[in-house]
């Protein structure tokens, strides 16, 4: 894995010699800052005028992908005319298209029911979220005290036995997050395959240069899919060799740094 800055020569030209490009990134980490409350990690005005910036590009195509629901995500981001993709990837919206997953849609009642069983097994407890998100569910802890953290996830493996038994749900593990999605053969890499596809059909664009930026292990779907010599991956954090992405950038800081620089190639 090479910082991406120190092989900026090699991107820039691979970005002037593409005849088009999707640029995809994740939000929370990425895009916006981790917080240890969901609707604090709002994005900067200068980040989404970056973004603005790079979407009015004849050249260039920009999407979000996130763990959010795509309501919440759209709101955030708030940029028209671009791809969103809500519950990583189980939502697509962008310009004249929509996706939204058959497997997931039946499991909406689960999720809610869930929500509930998981509000009163937690209450209580300072400083956890539950975001029901329609397609997935979301139990934050980032807030709850250390020693009270192993009790979150008991309450979470408690309370979603049965349907994980079942094969109704899927548990993950994620920075300081449960996250509890359908039982579905579906991830941010299928996500970007279906947005490249679309953009190459409307835009009769056979060869398309992806750039994909993410910071957590569901974004490692991605990374797979975008590989050199037809896309870059680029993880957000230290350098992490047991990443499938090929290349990195540190902070959110330099996430901002990377979108002035590729906004001024010509």
């Amino acid at each position: 894995m090479q910082h991406l800055f120190k092989v900026w020569q090699a991107f820039s030209d691979d970005c002037r010699a593409a005849s088009h490009i999707l640029l995809l990134a994740d939000y929370d980490g990425t895009l916006a800052a981790i917080t240890g409350r969901p609707a604090d990690a709002v994005l900067s005005d200068s980040v989404r005028q970056k973004l603005k910036d790079l979407a009015r590009k004849s050249k260039t195509s920009l999407g979000v992908i996130s763990g959010r629901s795509i309501v919440e995500l759209k709101s955030l981001v708030d940029i028209e005319g671009i791809y969103y993709s809500g519950n990583h990837g189980l939502e697509i919206e962008g310009p004249g298209f929509r996706y939204a997953s058959p497997g997931a849609e039946v499991a909406r009642p689960i999720f809610a029911g869930l929500a509930r069983e998981l509000e009163a097994a937690l209450k209580g407890m300072a400083g956890v979220i539950i975001q029901e998100k329609g397609l997935s569910l979301s139990v934050h802890y980032r807030l709850v005290k250390p020693e009270e953290e192993g009790a979150v996830t008991g309450a979470v493996q408690r309370v979603t036995a049965r349907q994980r038994g079942e094969g109704k749900i899927r548990v993950f593990a994620m920075k300081k997050v449960w996250e509890i999605r359908p039982p579905i053969d579906w991830d941010k890499g299928k996500a970007v395959e279906v947005i490249a596809r679309e953009i190459k059909r409307t835009l009769q664009q056979k060869r398309l240069l992806t750039i994909y930026l993410g910071d957590d292990t569901t974004d490692e779907d991605a990374f797979k899919v975008v590989q050199r010599p037809h896309g870059w991956s680029i993880f957000v954090g230290e350098e992490n060799r047991q990443s499938a992405a090929g290349y990195y950038l540190t902070t959110t800081a330099e996430v901002e740094e990377f979108l002035t620089r590729l906004n001024g190639l010509k």
